[in-house]
């Protein structure tokens, strides 16, 4: 009788010892990164204090300052893993934090909204280049059969980031000023560089093919036209602008025009065959409308806690900790689930935990006990880790190795236009639902506040405490207003969560049965001698 031979192991024995050190590496890297843009809407509020405790920023530029991230991010997260699959992701990563780290401290230093824009742009530049490289590298020490335990603690390190953010910028503003939230950066981003020097080592793509400069711009301006049209939706509460559909409608046709001119190039920067793949497809819409669903809740819910329930920034960032924590426990172990019942039931089950978890906030009042809040917010995390895991390991195994900054880049790049669409359509929704319900409440203001007092509860709240008792009576309304918005917001987020769930339950793989998990091992180890 004879022993079946083990394959050869794919990975360099030195770096399989060293994996799991190389894993905290890129956590940090990706943490700062995701970390950062929580962390800004705590300071929203100090920023635009006038001189000297803040810099006297406007609604508008202040809307900007954390939307130049968002557009520069998502408009150069393909382009960056395409660069990090040819040149290498180890010098991407590190340039990547180099830039990073130099726009944050420009940024602490800003004197004016203009320059705080402009240098929030530059860390989304070094920012777009290392978030793909972080799962690209994690792809190429890990083997096959890790991967997926590897991208459940990556994806949890995702979830802590955001819930960390809200904290650390609350303990950061009341020791320090406001700039402090981009400086805390600077010593993390070098603990970061010296780290990745030391443990990382370098990958790429060892057969790139000709650079394809055709593809790479049109994917950029694509993608910077259709988040800037999302946006200046969100930003105006009105979609139906002709400014803002001709933007949006002009980056989908230049998209459109990237994906036929990819299908006829003989040396495309996407290969869009992939997109043929039904449970490729479903794993990137899965991953889109989640951060639709989540990026719009988030959104709300820190009026809700802050303008409506009276807490504190710091409070409100602690009231997120079951969030993190559910992520930090239940995304290293969805494999697991995974191995038990499939990628179509687990993905399933948890866009419909999100689903109810949103549909949950539609029932939220001013006094709602705050521990319905934390177990809704522990349930919302639990439901993410099990979405999140699963189509990641989906979508980042169904394309080749070499190609793991491509995929890392294009599932982030989904991520990004689903969060800055539910940012911007449900804020949309927001926005509109509470100027309508307290538009009849402002009828004693003078003209010129009116509208003012329309636009947020935080713009009502702000004119009703300048009024000083006379405007008290506007407080309870507002609340009111709020609430009745939020729930109407909460139950659009319910219904993309839902159809999230149709996708997933249409096109995702089911468990497979023990003769498919042989023949597909089988054809794993044939590809990777």
């Amino acid at each position: 009788m004879t022993t079946p031979a083990v394959p050869a192991r794919r990975i360099p024995e030195e770096v399989h010892r060293r994996r799991w050190a190389i894993l905290g590496v890129l956590m940090l890297s990706l943490l700062i990164v995701v970390l950062d843009n929580s962390i800004l809407n705590v300071a929203i509020k100090t920023i635009s204090t006038p001189a000297p405790t803040g810099l006297g920023a406007t609604q508008s530029e202040l809307e900007w300052a954390i939307n130049a991230y968002t557009l520069v991010f998502a408009g150069l997260l393909f382009t960056a893993g395409l660069v990090g699959d040819r040149i290498g992701r180890k010098k991407v990563l590190l340039g990547g934090l180099v830039v990073f780290g130099i726009g944050s401290a420009l940024a602490a230093e800003s004197g004016s909204p203009d320059q705080l824009i402009a240098y929030r742009a530059l860390m989304a530049l070094g920012a777009a280049f290392v978030m793909p490289a972080t799962l690209a590298v994690l792809m190429n020490v890990f083997e096959r059969e890790e991967q997926p335990k590897a991208i459940g603690i990556w994806a949890g390190g995702v979830g802590l980031a955001i819930a960390i953010g809200p904290i650390t910028g609350g303990v950061l503003l009341d020791h320090f000023w406001w700039g402090s939230v981009f400086l805390i950066n600077v010593p993390i981003v070098i603990l970061a560089l010296g780290l990745m020097v030391w443990l990382v080592p370098d990958s790429r793509d060892p057969k790139p093919g000709r650079v394809d400069p055709v593809g790479v711009v049109l994917s950029v301006v694509g993608l910077v036209l259709l988040v800037y049209g999302i946006i200046k939706g969100g930003e105006l509460a009105d979609f139906t602008d002709a400014k803002v559909l001709a933007t949006i409608f002009a980056g989908l046709a230049v998209l459109a025009a990237f994906v036929v001119f990819e299908k006829r190039s003989d040396h495309p920067s996407l290969d869009v065959t992939y997109f043929k793949n039904k449970v490729f497809s479903a794993a990137m819409s899965a991953i889109a409308l989640v951060f639709f669903a989540l990026m719009g809740v988030t959104f709300f819910s820190v009026f809700y806690t802050q303008s409506v329930r009276g807490y504190s920034p710091l409070q409100s960032g602690l009231l997120m900790l079951p969030l993190a924590a559910a992520q930090m426990i239940f995304a290293p172990r969805a494999r697991l689930v995974v191995d038990r019942f499939g990628n179509k039931a687990t993905t399933t089950a948890g866009l419909l935990v999100i689903a109810a978890t949103l549909a949950a906030f539609a029932t939220f009042q001013a006094d709602t006990p705050i521990w319905l809040l934390e177990v809704v917010f522990f349930l919302m995390g639990a439901g993410m880790a099990h979405i999140m895991t699963p189509t990641s390991v989906v979508i980042m195994q169904a394309l080749p190795r070499e190609k793991a900054g491509s995929a890392s880049a294009l599932s982030n790049t989904f991520r990004q236009v689903g969060g800055a669409l539910g940012i911007a359509v449900l804020g949309s929704v927001l926005s509109t639902s509470y100027r309508t319900g307290i538009q009849d409440k402002l009828g004693p203001l003078p003209a010129g506040l009116r509208d003012t007092a329309g636009e947020s509860i935080e713009a009502t709240l702000g004119v009703a405490a300048k009024l000083g008792p006379q405007g008290k009576a506007l407080v309870d309304p507002a609340n009111d207003a709020f609430l009745h918005a939020m729930h109407v917001t909460a139950l659009c987020g319910t219904g993309v969560a839902l159809v999230g769930a149709v996708v997933t339950a249409l096109f995702l793989p089911g468990k497979p049965s023990a003769r498919q998990q042989d023949k597909e091992e089988t054809q794993l180890v044939a590809a990777g001698e």
